[in-house]
């Protein structure tokens, strides 16, 4: 009897348990309650070893009924319902379906937002920018990058200083690729970008303050990108950033963060005889003196014919650069200038430096061509089949251009083809007794080459 009652009262007991079943997505709670609650966690139980040990097959009807049926049960619902719904994504051969499981992993994300935005380590920020990135991933040149800027623009805007800074630079190139597709957002992109940019160098002058080496290193990476894709852009012409930056680099010329980053970007873009440039250059170089600030004082020189301070700047760059192009093309520059003022000794000395520095300068060889060329006649003014032997140089060095960078290829055989027609006749080889053909031959002067007799 007493057994018999036992039962009947677990009996009733289970039917109003039933009775006040309820799933979590109806009732706002995390699990839901009675047999629902049951369900759920059982459901957890299930999908989540499947997920972890990359079993997703198996793992996705206990999610699916979890995802479903008790959104705010647990992370773990999103943490492997993206990695579901990419197994789905990638073992998907109709392009119909595939793009509605892609909206489905759109969803997950939005879902999480829901639930768990507030997080207070993976936010609704991180979330947002994780989402597009998977999209844009997915859904590849058929990107909507209206809806992705959409997306992100909410966040940054929300979120402000402290936005994940993987949805600042996403919110950069979203808006970048906006206006690729409309012309007329040019001016959209530009402030988004300095927008973007003001959010991650604050965040690094933060984490350079906290002494995080690794979110610097993070950090420089997204804002190297980003300024890298501005560049590229073509969104901003030399003129627009000299109106852009004019006011910032005053307002910023004490902020040498700010001043270094501005000729990074300007260098980037192009911009380096603008006004702007110079004087952020002067700025940092009277707070820190770089490589990079003395070139641009140097060109500003250079701009204004003072030739003598050029050449300073850009000899001061070199001894401070530790990136051998750079050096190289500072030794040349100094090349150049020294050209100019018909110095062709300390020229070609330069010159020497660059090669020294970077061996694929085909610049520095057109140039010391050029000035071989060019000093013929000083070199042997009262033998005029001598002074044609200068050219077997300037042409070895034209020669040499080409095989140290191809896309110097068109103008070095110009240039060939130019000085070939003065090379000594055989006439003049035959009747001149210091010269014989097939044998080699040193420059005099200067130029003080060894060629071959052709």
């Amino acid at each position: 009897m007493k057994f018999r009652l036992l039962l009947l009262t677990a009996g009733c007991a289970m039917s109003a348990f039933g009775a006040y079943a309820q799933k979590g997505v109806d009732n706002g709670t995390r699990f839901g309650s009675g047999e629902d609650s049951i369900r759920c966690i059982t459901n957890i139980s299930l999908f989540a070893p499947y997920a972890k040990a990359g079993n997703y097959k198996d793992a996705y009807e206990p999610w699916k009924a979890a995802y479903t049926e008790c959104p705010a049960a647990t992370k773990d619902i999103y943490l492997y319902g993206v990695k579901i719904m990419e197994w789905l994504i990638k073992n998907e051969t109709d392009a119909t379906k595939k793009a509605a499981l892609i909206d489905d992993l759109m969803a997950v994300y939005d879902q999480r937002v829901k639930y768990f935005g507030d997080d207070k380590r993976y936010r609704k920020d991180w979330i947002v920018a994780r989402k597009a990135q998977d999209y844009m991933q997915y859904k590849g040149t058929e990107s909507d990058y209206a809806k992705v800027y959409g997306w992100l623009k909410e966040v940054v805007d929300e979120f402000g200083n402290s936005t994940d800074p993987l949805a600042v630079s996403s919110f950069a190139f979203a808006s970048m690729r906006v206006m690729m597709a409309d012309p007329n957002k040019q001016e959209q992109y530009i402030q988004d970008y300095l927008k973007a940019s003001d959010i991650l160098n604050s965040q690094l002058k933060a984490a350079e303050a906290a002494g995080s080496e690794t979110t610097v290193k993070n950090l420089n990476i997204y804002i190297s990108g980003m300024e890298d894709a501005f560049a590229a852009s073509g969104a901003a012409d030399c003129e627009t950033l000299q109106n852009l930056y004019a006011d910032k680099i005053e307002q910023n010329k004490s902020n040498i963060d700010f001043l270094k980053q501005t000729i990074a970007l300007l260098r980037r873009s192009k911009c380096q005889e603008i006004e702007a440039y110079f004087a952020a250059s002067g700025y940092a170089h009277a707070i820190e003196p770089t490589a990079e600030s003395a070139v641009g004082l140097a060109k500003q020189a250079y701009k204004k014919n003072d030739y003598d301070t050029a050449i300073k700047f850009f000899t001061e760059a070199a001894n401070m650069e530790t990136d051998n192009v750079n050096k190289s093309e500072d030794y040349y520059l100094i090349g150049v200038i020294l050209n100019e003022k018909k110095n062709y000794p300390e020229a070609k000395q330069n010159c020497l430096k660059a090669l020294e520095a970077n061996p694929n300068n085909g610049a520095a060889h057109i140039l010391l061509g050029t000035m071989y060329a060019a000093s013929a006649q000083s070199v042997y003014p009262n033998d005029a089949v001598l002074a044609k032997c200068v050219y077997y140089a300037a042409i070895e060095q034209f020669e040499k251009a080409k095989q140290a960078d191809e896309s110097l290829t068109e103008t070095a055989n110009k240039m060939i083809a130019t000085y070939r027609g003065h090379l000594p006749s055989n006439e003049d080889i035959f009747m001149h007794p210091d010269i014989e053909k097939g044998k080699s031959f040193t420059i005099g002067g200067w130029i003080g080459e060894r060629v071959t007799i052709r």
